[in-house]
């Protein structure tokens, strides 16, 4: 299995996003995404952890069952908390570092705005393949072309 870092545990899907955002009104969600980010990554780190010490686990450990109910709990968490992210119309891209990307505008296409959890703010925005390493400042977003 990969490391922790790489982690998301089996059934559970990434959010999808529902609609556009402009910078401004991205940032006014953070209150509320930052909150729901934050459990998402607690309880990735509860999940990964349970999971880490299940692979160390004999199959016929008594140990098992119970590591098993929690995984299973953690994931449907996860799940829920996945969920309401996406209602508010942003998609998660990293489960450990807490990384959110909103849909913009740049130029007249769309590109994803970019935050991370502990930010004050967005701060950068990529376009939609160039991932973490592609971020730029939101100074250079042009929303109105």
């Amino acid at each position: 299995m990969a490391g922790p870092q790489s982690f998301i545990p089996p059934r559970l899907g990434r959010s999808r996003p529902r609609r556009r955002f402009t910078l401004e009104q991205a940032n006014r969600t953070l209150p509320l995404v930052s909150r729901i980010v934050a459990d998402i990554v607690k309880v990735h780190k509860q999940a990964t952890t349970t999971q880490i010490q299940l692979e160390r686990l004999s199959p016929a450990s008594r140990q098992r069952r119970p590591l098993e109910q929690d995984l299973e709990k953690a994931m449907e968490r996860l799940n829920d908390l996945v969920g309401e992210l996406s209602a508010v119309g942003c998609e998660v891209k990293d489960f450990q570092l807490g990384l959110v990307d909103f849909i913009g505008r740049h130029q007249g296409r769309d590109v994803y705005l970019c935050w991370k959890l502990g930010e004050p703010q967005i701060g950068h925005w990529h376009e939609l393949d160039a991932g973490f390493a592609g971020r730029q400042p939101v100074s250079l977003l042009q929303e109105s072309q």
